[in-house]
């Protein structure tokens, strides 16, 4: 078997992206909710000077992006002051809301604080199936209220939109929806039930057939679309770019390689890939394979991502069922935290692959 990147050192490099949950807070109750945030911020988050130390061992350690979200971010008092000493260090800093609290001055002190993009949550192109989905009427409103904030204080965005059974129509609007107004990217979330999703959302994630129609729609809408499109929790998404040759006519082709599981499948505690920290210092490989790896406050987050044997072992690449006999398996692998949630193995089979399907 190959030896994923830098594993034959010794030392596995860092991951590229880490996203870290500032605060438990929201203000909506939406169905399929990762984190189960709450109304109150837990007690146990961690401290101003705490998300310091450890934005301060990040950019030791090398992490070139850090996306702040929640719950809400901006439902922390002090999220401007952390974003603002992410930014001082250096690192690409992003944030992962709601909208609901985006207003031209948030926007711009946004700005001012050195963040470099926004990704706004928008669930459907008609307002009130968003709202039913986030659980408060005049969400999709307030959103685009925030869209049109960050157009104006010229902040970079990007839409967040969730795939599943209830909007799978809507796809080709959702995506005109996000070139419409000016965003810079659009990710769909292929959803996977965990979190709040495990009850809210029963039923409501895509299956394999259903799946392999979206992506295969996605890649070939890539070559008239002028933003790139990204589906985070789909790795076989890539491979269908390359399959079909995708060139998109408004960007560079390399563009797309740029997407961060290209070539090298599920970035989930991965080198140069992805890690997840939750407000109380929790460490897990991604927000959708919720598998406790310790806590920062008891071991540095280079001791966790150096010596766990999760990440040990997701890292080996060694698969069951129909991935482990897939040729596709050391740039895919699926996605190991549907893989984790419906069967309570990180390494089985992917359940939501199609290629075991196709004709």
């Amino acid at each position: 078997m190959a030896n994923p990147e830098g594993l034959s050192s010794g030392t596995v490099p860092p991951p590229f992206m880490v996203s870290y949950g500032i605060t438990n807070k929201c203000n909506l109750n939406c169905k399929h909710c990762y984190a189960e945030a709450t109304e109150e911020a837990s007690p146990d988050e961690l401290s101003l000077e705490e998300a310091k130390g450890l934005i301060d061992d990040l950019a030791g350690w090398g992490v070139r992006f850090l996306v702040l979200d929640g719950g809400e971010p901006l439902c922390r008092p002090d999220f401007l002051e952390i974003a603002s000493h992410a930014s001082s260090k250096g690192i690409m800093t992003g944030i992962g809301s709601n909208g609901m609290l985006l207003d031209r001055d948030m926007a711009g002190a946004m700005k001012r604080a050195g963040i470099q993009v926004v990704a706004i949550s928008i669930d459907s192109a008609q307002g009130e199936v968003h709202d039913a989905f986030r659980g408060k009427k005049g969400a999709f409103y307030q959103a685009m209220n925030g869209v049109v904030a960050c157009r104006e204080a010229g902040l970079p965005f990007q839409f967040g939109m969730a795939i599943r059974k209830e909007t799978l129509a809507e796809i080709p609007d959702m995506l005109n929806l996000a070139v419409a107004s000016g965003a810079s990217a659009a990710e769909f979330f292929d959803l996977v039930e965990v979190g709040r999703a495990k009850v809210d959302c029963r039923g409501s994630s895509l299956d394999a057939g259903e799946r392999k129609w979206v992506m295969e729609w996605l890649a070939q809408a890539q070559v008239d679309c002028p933003i790139v499109i990204r589906v985070p929790a789909c790795p076989m998404y890539t491979l269908v770019l390359q399959e079909k040759q995708i060139k998109p006519r408004h960007f560079p082709q390399e563009n797309l390689t740029r997407i961060p599981y290209y070539g090298r499948g599920c970035a989930a505690g991965m080198p140069s890939g992805y890690l997840r920290i939750a407000p109380n210092g929790e460490v897990s490989p991604c927000m959708l394979l919720q598998i406790n790896l310790g806590n920062i406050r008891e071991r540095s987050i280079r001791e966790i991502w150096q010596e766990s044997p999760v990440l040990q072992q997701l890292r080996s690449r060694e698969l069951k069922g129909e991935c482990s006999r897939c040729a596709f398996k050391e740039i895919c692998a699926g996605c190991r935290g549907r893989a984790y949630a419906e069967s309570g193995d990180m390494m089985a089979a992917d359940p939501g692959c199609w290629l075991s399907i196709r004709a």
